[in-house]
């Protein structure tokens, strides 16, 4: 008869190897048909490996690898897993057998009344207070609460993330995890327990006694953990996974930092956008506090905010001037020359099957863009295409000065003008450098909406050359290739249109 250490070993590994699978799939911002197109899968067999109804294979795991760029880790899960199936007896033919945990009993039903998320920054560790009104519309006493605490040093870089919490990952010890619900104290059990991420169940229990929630009946619950700022990236998400009625953050910095904050949602049905409503800013003490809120969100929308220190940037002046340009950028998440990913032609959604897989990643590049437009001025405005975070989609994003933000998906140059001129460029993963390059003054580009509607957008002059060069991006081609023969680039140092527009006279 099989070992039944052995059998919960192949039980434990195939939950890791799906957990794993999970959170860099919600890094990448990628749905699992959205990971079954880049992989070269059918959707289903995603779906049948995260429910635990296939087991997954080693090609599976290496290409998974690959698509959501996590450095070997998804490779090391299925190693693991491997090696705890061909050590215990179960068949190879059970493969079809739900290979996890036993799911737990459904808690279908709960609805949080209020989410009161509250982030505090000491200066070197972040705490974070999570405070939830839990009501019980289900017919079943509710035992336990599924929490998530994850954290990326480097949004837009998994790869370096991963390395560095393959490093230092995240502790026990120093996360000092606390619970409690209507005045007792809650334990907790480990779900999933990985270096950037751990969830666990809060258990309405404790040593003295349970106090599950009842059908009708209502409850607080308050957690709280810590995590150093070496740990912590300069963001805070909140995603809505049951039926909210009022969501509420609130950030809390020294004021001595002068943060800058901003945010931006996404959900299945909306395209990416700021937040709708303002962060509000307000003086307590020797703190300046940052506030939003938002009455029913959607459920699946996520809400993120991000913020850099504008005080602490002045502190390290004289460390931040010996930073080359490239590596600023190459710390703000953007993929610089040289990655594999800048020279492949990214795969185009198909829409709107994929719909709530374009608008993560449009909202994943409006993060970015804000990131950067915090650290550096783009006069002549600024775009990015998605391999530059990594994501060899089609869908590009153009800030124009003075202007809003303009998303295209699935891109192409359809008609373009005789009328050219020469300026300067200059692109985010090569950023110490400016080319001067030929461009057409009018360009014709169709593309498609969400819906999957297709229509024709013309540009003219600096806004037509911006992108132009997102979409050479998407076709796997650089500024470099453009350069007149016997041209080469010039050093940042030497380009002295910087904090001016392209100048187009009566052209």
């Amino acid at each position: 008869m099989p070992d039944v250490r052995d059998e919960g070993r192949v039980d434990d590994a195939a939950e890791s190897f799906i957990a794993e699978l999970q959170h860099w799939r919600d890094v990448a911002g990628l749905s699992r048909s959205g990971l079954a197109l880049k992989a070269g899968y059918d959707a289903s067999y995603v779906s049948k490996i995260e429910g635990g109804k296939t087991r997954p294979t080693e090609s599976f795991a290496a290409r998974a690898d690959d698509v959501l760029r996590a450095g070997g880790a998804l490779r090391r899960r299925w190693q693991e897993y491997d090696l705890a199936t061909r050590h215990s007896h179960r068949p190879s033919a059970g493969a079809h057998e739900h290979p996890g945990a036993p799911s737990p009993p459904p808690s279908g039903g709960l609805v949080v009344e209020h989410d009161n998320a509250e982030l505090r920054y000491d200066g070197a560790t972040y705490q974070a207070r999570m405070r939830r009104k839990l009501r019980n519309d289900g017919p079943d006493p509710v035992t336990r609460y599924l929490i998530r605490i994850s954290v990326d040093r480097h949004p837009g870089a998994p790869v370096r993330s991963n390395e560095l919490y393959r490093q230092q990952p995240l502790q026990w010890d120093a996360l000092h995890l606390h619970a409690r619900s209507a005045g007792e104290a809650m334990s907790w059990e480990v779900k999933h327990d990985r270096d950037a991420f751990k969830e666990v169940w809060l258990l309405f229990e404790n040593e003295r006694g349970k106090f599950p929630l009842y059908p009708g009946e209502s409850a607080w619950i308050e957690y709280r953990y810590d995590v150093g700022d070496e740990q912590w990236g300069q963001w805070f998400q909140r995603a809505v996974r049951l039926p909210t009625r009022r969501l509420a953050v609130s950030l809390r910095f020294p004021a001595e930092l002068e943060a800058a904050v901003w945010g931006m949602e996404t959900s299945m049905t909306a395209e990416a956008s700021p937040l709708r409503t303002a962060i509000r800013q307000q003086r307590d003490g020797d703190d300046t506090v940052y506030t939003w809120a938002t009455v029913d969100p959607p459920l699946h929308a996520r809400y993120r905010l991000e913020w850099r220190f504008r005080g602490r940037a002045a502190e390290d002046q004289g460390a931040a001037d010996d930073v080359k340009p490239s590596d600023r950028m190459r710390e703000l998440g953007i993929v610089q020359d040289g990655d594999p990913i800048l020279r492949q032609p990214a795969a185009p959604f198909a829409l709107p099957t994929e719909a709530e897989d374009a608008r993560r990643l449009v909202a994943q590049l409006q993060a970015a863009i804000e990131r950067v437009r915090q650290v550096h001025t783009f006069s002549k405005g600024v775009g990015m295409a998605a391999p530059q975070i990594g994501v060899g989609r089609a869908a590009a994003l153009v800030r124009p000065p003075g202007g809003p933000p303009i998303v295209l998906l699935n891109p192409r140059v359809v008609e373009e003008s005789s009328r050219t001129d020469e300026q300067y460029e200059g692109c985010l993963s090569f950023f110490d450098v400016r080319g001067l390059v030929r461009r057409p003054l009018t360009l014709h580009v169709e593309h498609q909406d969400v819906t999957g509607q297709r229509r024709i957008t013309i540009f003219e002059n600096g806004v037509a050359r911006l992108f132009a060069h997102e979409i050479d991006h998407l076709n796997g081609v650089l500024y470099l290739d453009r350069l007149a023969a016997g041209d080469g680039v010039i050093p940042v140092e030497r380009y002295g249109g910087s904090g001016s527009t392209w100048s187009y006279g009566d052209a």
